[in-house]
């Protein structure tokens, strides 16, 4: 636990007009965003985290003259509580009884109150209700253009990140960069506007063909995009160009310009007074850079590039399936080692586990690296949604208790995320029951056959509906979109309780997780994650013609058989799991063949037996 007494002090000097004279404020807010509003970000970009101690990827903090506040969802609160010292108060976001950020400044600060923030690390969505909900008590949200917190960490704030950019070929990404620009300028038409603005590093790096290494897990790089009908201007270290980025170009059929990547504001600016038409900025994007776009030239809405993105060209689904096959074989391969490991009273710990599961992977055909730092966690660490290993908690792995275990990986031609959960000894009877009805959920959720274009949303209660009916639910999503390639967290899709307002529906080739759990506290948790594409499904009426959608589950690793309790499962439901492992059977066992992975085939038929 880290003591923020130090820092807070620091920073309310500045509050109080101490060190900036032209800085004076009552409350100052610490999103976790860095300028291109991403999920994860680099360490140079982790102020919430330096301010607070609190290291989860999703939380808002915020700090009054004699209040520090941390807001974050259910997934983080267990983390938050081990996390935050004594003068931090965990918000619970996502309680009924929980205020928003805007409500709460509005209540407890006095009237006239200045709350300062970045501008540029807090989205235009995300700034509006805040400034709603202060003006109805006459106080005010105003940019701040100094980094209040970089102020105080500036001894030894790590620089900001800036490796090489890699192109990625045509044969992996499936379509030139041209043929991905003449979309983009149709929707441009569609929309009447002849400029849009990317900030989303995702966004530009799928558009470019190109892949970086930035933020961990991640292949992205901090850059901007303008996209124009005649021109593409990328604003960028050109230090990190790799030196085949011309010959790049030349094979997707296009030019660049190039600009500094700080030169972003300063062009944006020249563009809006400079244009008559109307550029197109995502709300998602930042309040800073849709400030510099006068309100009347704006037109702000989700941007094609991450629609298109979402929806897998043939190429990448074909890319998808394979690198799944291939992670399916690692993930098998370690679940074998270590249900072998942990039978024979050999040592193993959540680290060893994670490093074991990390070096099988490594050797399997275009993998790159790990998509996001893998949660191995036994007993009670399973219970923490988002744990990972560390020195001070690391727990051996025995036939005790339940180990969950969600990883991925990054390959040349896709991205993985699963997650499987072991008893290796003997479960009790209420581990078999929450871990059945977490089962039948993702079970009944992978074979619904929906309408085309239905919202994420509306299918969320269908995981949820087992445990719901004793009672019991789970503190996150049940599914989220998944990059190319790219980021495992991938936007605008996604399934759970709360709305994704960029959400298109979900169409043919969106490939989304299938993730429900349920977690108790300080004892275990259980979750069973799959990657679903979304296909063609066969329905009687056809939705009066709008179109039938269903799942293709193309994760390839077995459900455990040993915390099943059968009597739970319906027919329906058995006779989905036994077609799955079938698959996964025929799908895996002539490649263990080829590879004489006796011990692996052996276990891989023992978990596929029909039930």
């Amino acid at each position: 636990m880290k003591d923020t007494t130090d820092i807070l002090f620091k920073l309310r000097e500045i509050l109080r007009g101490s060190v900036l004279p032209h800085v004076k404020l009552s409350a100052y807010i610490v999103p976790s965003d860095d300028a291109h509003q991403s999920e994860y970000i680099c360490e140079h970009d982790q102020r919430r985290a330096f301010v607070s101690g609190f290291t989860g990827s999703a939380g808002t903090a915020v700090i009054t003259l004699d209040q520090a506040l941390l807001w974050t969802d259910g997934r983080y609160y267990q983390q938050a509580e081990k996390e935050l010292d004594g003068n931090w108060i965990l918000m619970r976001d996502g309680l009924p009884n929980t205020k928003p950020i805007g409500p709460w400044l509005a209540a407890n600060l006095p009237r006239g109150s200045t709350v300062g923030v970045d501008p540029k690390l807090m989205s235009y969505r995300s700034w509006c209700p805040i400034d709603k909900a202060l003006k109805t008590e006459g106080s005010h949200l105003i940019s701040v253009k100094e980094n209040l917190i970089d102020i105080i960490w500036s001894t030894d704030q790590p620089e900001r990140t800036s490796n090489e950019v890699v192109p990625l070929g045509i044969s992996y990404a499936g379509e030139t960069i041209l043929d991905k620009w003449k979309k983009i300028k149709q929707e441009m038409i569609n929309k009447k506007t002849k400029i849009l603005v990317v900030s989303a590093l995702d966004e530009i790096a799928w558009f470019l063909n190109l892949r970086g290494s930035d933020i961990e897990y991640n292949p992205v790089f901090f850059a901007y995009l303008i996209i124009t009908n005649e021109k593409l201007i990328l604003f960028i270290e050109v230090s990190k160009l790799s030196k085949n980025f011309h010959s790049h170009l030349k094979e997707n059929n296009v030019e660049i310009d190039i600009e500094p990547y700080e030169a972003i504001g300063e062009h944006l600016e020249r563009l809006n007074s400079t244009v008559n038409d109307k550029l197109w900025i995502s709300p998602t994007s930042s309040y800073y850079l849709t400030e510099l776009i006068t309100k009347f030239k704006r037109h702000q809405e989700v941007t094609p590039l991450a629609i298109n993105k979402a929806v897998k060209n043939a190429t990448e689904v074909k890319g998808f399936i394979d690198c799944h096959i291939r992670d399916g074989i690692a993930l098998c391969q370690y679940f074998a080692w270590l249900e072998q490991k942990v039978c024979k009273g050999e040592h193993v710990d959540e680290i060893s586990g994670a490093k074991k599961l990390e070096d099988i992977r490594s050797n399997k055909e275009n993998y790159v690296g790990l998509s996001f730092s893998t949660i191995s966690a036994f007993g009670k660490n399973g219970s923490v949604i988002h744990y990972h290993p560390a020195e001070e908690t690391n727990l051996p792995i025995t036939d005790k208790e339940i180990y969950l275990c969600d990883s991925g990986a990054q390959y040349k031609d896709g991205t993985t995320d699963v997650t499987r959960t072991f008893h290796f000894g003997k479960p009790t009877e209420f581990q078999k029951e929450t871990y059945t009805r977490v089962l039948k959920g993702q079970l009944s959720f992978g074979a619904t056959i929906f309408p085309a274009k239905v919202k994420g949303q509306v299918l969320d209660t269908i995981a949820r509906k087992s445990l719901w009916d004793v009672g019991l639910d789970y503190g996150h999503g049940t599914g989220h979109g998944v990059g190319y390639y790219l980021n495992v967290h991938e936007g605008p899709i996604g399934v759970g309780i709360r709305i994704m307002p960029d959400d298109p529906g979900l169409q043919e080739n969106m490939f989304i997780s299938n993730e429900p759990g349920y977690y108790h506290e300080g004892e275990f948790g259980i979750r069973i994650e799959d990657i679903v594409q979304i296909v063609p499904g066969a329905s009687k009426y056809n939705f009066g013609n709008r179109g039938a959608l269903s799942f293709k589950t193309i994760t390839m690793c077995p459900k455990q058989l040993n915390l099943i309790k059968k009597e739970l499962l319906t027919d329906t439901e058995i006779k989905i799991l036994n077609a799955y492992h079938l698959n996964v059977w025929e799908t895996l066992s002539p490649i263990l063949k080829n590879e004489g992975d006796l011990l692996t085939l052996s276990w891989l038929k023992k978990e596929t037996q029909p039930i």
